[in-house]
């Protein structure tokens, strides 16, 4: 990976306007006196460098990415064996409960944390989930199983959002690339999660739904428990193990710069270290026509935001509308295409599975856990193809994204079951690798300004559509293959698309 230069020798990059502009209206004397004040947390930050809080922080957000993945695969898993208990009349509620549930958390979460602070948001969001996930093993009814999936989906849905901007506001300029090892983890949770669901699901599930009752079908709550207790034991690591500082940036703009400069000093003392950051930097900034962070400046600041400023900042030249517009629409064709086949994967091979004569939720299950593990190797590959030169983010996301579109549609000539077992593997290796280059080239073409909007965008996108998947299930036939044309293609349609965005991000520091 290629370290990122220091905020001193950021160059103009993506067509913008300098770092220490920003693009600030020459009137905003607040927004001036904040950005100067974050460019002083961030050499403070880079001058501490890369050290042991830094490192406990990467393995504790790692949690959230893997939490983020796991979430979705467990729905995935226990679909079937729910809908066969329950006998459900219309199985994808389930996934549409789970997705309306991470659409209020990304929301919620996202905005929230600019509120209330990103340091209750990191333990609760987890917390949540665990809690949820187990109550959910109970359910005595359908209903209560899809009103337990959105709540714990309420907890996952802020993972992402939170812990990204927790574990890029403590991280130097020079390992913003450890945000793309961070999907490993993702990679990671889906393996753990057909792992542990293969002996509980494969043994303990109805293969049907005639003469399926609870005592023979308690797999899937089993498999619930296990998932909610791990869950629960990343929570308390987090919350009793782990001291989790409140975000330097957040106490700043909240004009709180004395607690600021202590999280900063102790962080460096964490690592072994000392910083020359006083309280007196920052102040300094405060003074003039803005009068410091008063109660009254930071009200201005929130009806500023109110006025809609970063997303029409997101607009303001025709190639940066038409660049967020493109990753908009990225984000939203894989928000319906990755969950309209994954979701039902493994319905769609178990029903497939019967046709080739070995349809067991037993070899559902073990095919699972062998497409699972090869998200893995897609995502350590992702973070060597965004460094080659000429080919960089647009070219490895882009090839990748089509990639994945042309593996699903392949997979509707498999004939044998092995055949369409070793599609979904590419199909998995590929959308891995996807993800791994989406989660860290999007934030890149965003200016840092109006990053953390550009992010709510793409996500709120995602989700949404990621709604409209398991409606298009309800009405298509699951037995056909139209589900897998249609997610083939919108992948396809991504990756198009990706090629038309005017911004390449290799090589450049982040603005």
């Amino acid at each position: 990976m290629s370290s990122t230069k220091s905020p001193a020798d950021e160059p103009t990059a993506l067509g913008s306007t300098p770092a220490d502009g920003d693009a600030t209206p020459p009137d905003s004397s607040l927004d001036t006196a904040y950005k100067a004040k974050a460019d002083r947390l961030n050499r403070a930050i880079q001058d501490i460098g890369m050290g042991r809080y830094q490192w406990q922080l990467f393995v504790v957000i790692g949690f959230g990415w893997a939490s983020d993945n796991l979430w979705p695969i467990v729905t995935s898993l226990i679909l079937p064996p729910v809908a066969y208990e329950f006998h459900a009349s219309k199985p994808p509620f389930l996934t549409l409960a789970q997705n309306i549930g991470l659409l209020i958390g990304a929301v919620f979460w996202g905005f929230g944390c600019d509120v209330f602070g990103r340091k209750w948001a990191f333990n609760l969001t987890i917390g949540i989930t665990a809690v949820f996930g187990l109550i959910a093993a109970g359910s005595p009814n359908f209903g209560a199983a899809c009103a337990f999936a959105a709540l714990w989906s309420v907890g996952v849905g802020g993972n992402l959002p939170v812990d990204s901007a927790i574990f890029l506001e403590f991280l130097p300029g020079s390992h913003q690339w450890l945000l793309t090892v961070l999907s490993v983890d993702w990679a990671f949770a889906q393996l753990l999660a057909t792992l542990v669901a293969w002996p509980l699901l494969g043994n303990m599930t109805c293969g049907s739904e005639e003469g399926c009752t609870r005592s023979k079908n308690m797999g899937w709550r089993y498999f619930l428990i296990a998932m909610g207790g791990l869950a629960m034991i990343m929570f308390v690591v987090r919350f009793v193990f782990f001291t989790i500082f409140e975000s330097p940036k957040y106490l700043m703009g909240k004009g709180r710069n004395a607690q600021a400069v202590d999280v900063v000093h102790e962080v460096a003392r964490r690592n072994g270290k000392t910083s020359p950051l006083t309280q007196n930097d920052l102040d300094d900034f405060d003074e003039g026509e803005s009068h410091g962070f008063t109660a009254s400046n930071i009200v201005r600041q929130r009806l500023d935001k109110l006025r809609f400023q970063h997303i029409r900042a997101l607009f303001d030249t025709p190639k940066r509308a038409y660049s967020t517009t493109l990753i908009i629409l990225v984000w939203a064709f894989i928000g319906l295409g990755f969950p309209l086949y994954n979701a039902f994967l493994p319905y769609i091979q178990q029903s497939r599975g019967i046709e080739f004569g070995d349809g067991s939720t037993y070899i559902t299950y073990r095919n699972s856990l062998i497409i699972a593990a090869m998200g893995i190797p897609g995502c350590l590959l992702g973070g060597f193809l965004v460094e080659l030169p000429r080919f960089g983010r647009k070219g490895a996301l882009s090839s990748s994204t089509a990639l994945t579109g042309v593996f699903l549609l392949a997979s509707t000539t498999a004939n044998t079951s092995n055949a369409l077992l070793g599609w979904n593997c590419a199909y998995n290796f590929m959308s891995s690798l996807m993800y791994a280059v989406l989660y860290a080239y999007t934030p890149e073409i965003f200016l840092t300004k109006d990053r953390g909007t550009g992010n709510a965008l793409t996500a709120s996108a995602n989700r949404i559509f990621g709604i409209m998947a398991p409606i298009v299930a309800m009405y298509a036939n699951l037995n056909s293959a139209a589900p897998v044309y249609v997610s083939g293609a919108l992948f396809v349609a991504a990756g198009i698309l990706v090629v038309l965005l005017p911004y390449e991000s290799q090589g450049k520091a982040s603005l």
